[in-house]
């Protein structure tokens, strides 16, 4: 394993700028992903590191050494297709020992790294098969296979789920982070998949249109996300966005949210950071996580609360998300399992005031 350091990466195509100078260390043994919508650039950064794409500016180090100018066979990393791109006229052991005997690999060295791979991904039993008589999942762990027997310094994966079913995209998942945790491996993997993200990443690269918009652990990501872009990609569902004035009045410090022409609401606030209190008479931003607005109400009155009005609830099983109209604005909530709660109902929630993050309305940046 190695550690990987991109250095004001960029990248234009003619006049259009696709990468804009994304700066990223990662450390040897760190599982970092990198995530963000369609088109953002995550896949084009990952290929340049592959050596698949040219870099028109910027540096990259791979233990250290620079890896602009290397042939990707000369760069010791693997990849994963999102395609499996497996060679059809072979079995499982020629595909996953085909790399190894283009390089000369002697068969007795050949045969026993197979079979270890093959065991370390459960699919030793299926060496004699081709890969049309592979489930998916069995055809990516091939895949993974024929990345893992060469025991390269990075691996890079590329969307390597989104073909996948829901259920085996949850299995496939943890197969993936197991095998990190077995091996240590430096990994960059890329997805738009943001849950993906939250449950492999050690750390998150969220990116958009190009730039890097934060860079940390996922639950740096989302307790405390840079921007509202970030605040409104990371999570399912995204985190509730409110427009608010912050006012203070004979009665203390408050946020008061009124749109559409409904009747305002008012939620206490105890305290906000000292960079908020400037925004002070001010309109600013209020980011709240469903889970941080509840039905769970504190007999003593520790959390204040709030009334609004249920539009739609959404049983999930382990919970309840209910649409609210709280002060003419929508807003999510995460409510008991078991919430009798329904459709047109006024009812009062409680709101986590320790997981409120603030941001500016203009630039939508975080704010202390």
């Amino acid at each position: 394993m190695a550690s990987l350091e991109l250095m004001n990466i960029k990248k234009r195509f003619g006049e259009i700028e696709i990468l804009k100078g994304i700066d990223i260390s990662v450390e040897a043994g760190e599982f970092l992903v990198l995530v963000g919508p369609s088109g953002c650039g995550k896949s084009t950064l990952l290929n340049m590191i592959a050596g698949l794409d040219t870099v028109s500016e910027g540096d990259i180090l791979i233990g250290g050494r620079r890896v602009n100018d290397l042939h990707p066979s000369e760069r010791d990393i693997a990849m994963v297709f999102q395609s499996y791109a497996l060679y059809p006229n072979m079995n499982v052991r020629g595909n996953i020992a085909f790399g190894m005997e283009m390089r000369k690999v002697p068969r007795q060295e050949r045969d026993r790294a197979v079979q270890e791979v093959a065991k370390t991904l459960q699919i030793d039993h299926l060496l004699g098969r081709r890969p049309a008589q592979l489930s998916g999942g069995q055809r990516q762990r091939v895949a993974m296979g024929r990345a893992l027997v060469r025991k390269p310094r990075i691996f890079l994966f590329d969307e390597p789920l989104s073909n996948l079913d829901a259920q085996l995209r949850v299995d496939m998942r943890t197969e993936i982070k197991k095998l990190h945790q077995r091996l240590g491996a430096t990994i960059v993997y890329v997805t738009h998949d943001q849950i993906e993200a939250m449950t492999l990443a050690t750390r998150i690269a969220v990116m958009r249109n190009g730039e890097l918009q934060q860079l940390g652990t996922a639950a740096e990501v989302y307790n405390r996300p840079a921007n509202t872009f970030v605040a409104g990609f990371m999570g399912s569902p995204r985190m509730n966005l409110i427009s608010c004035l912050l006012d203070q009045d004979d009665q203390g410090l408050h946020a008061r949210i009124a749109g559409d022409g409904a009747a305002p609401a008012r939620i206490p606030l105890s305290a906000v950071p000292e960079a908020a209190r400037g925004y002070l008479g001010r309109e600013i931003i209020a980011g709240l996580r469903p889970e941080a607005i509840s039905d769970n109400l504190d007999a003593t009155g520790a959390r204040p609360v709030v009334e609004a009005i249920v539009e739609v609830t959404e049983p999930t099983g382990p919970d309840t998300l209910a649409l609210l109209q709280l002060g003419g604005r929508e807003v999510t909530a995460r409510l008991r399992p078991d919430s009798p709660l329904r459709a047109g109902e006024r009812a009062r929630f409680a709101v986590d005031l320790g997981k409120v993050v603030w941001f500016d309305p203009a630039s939508g940046a975080r704010v202390g």
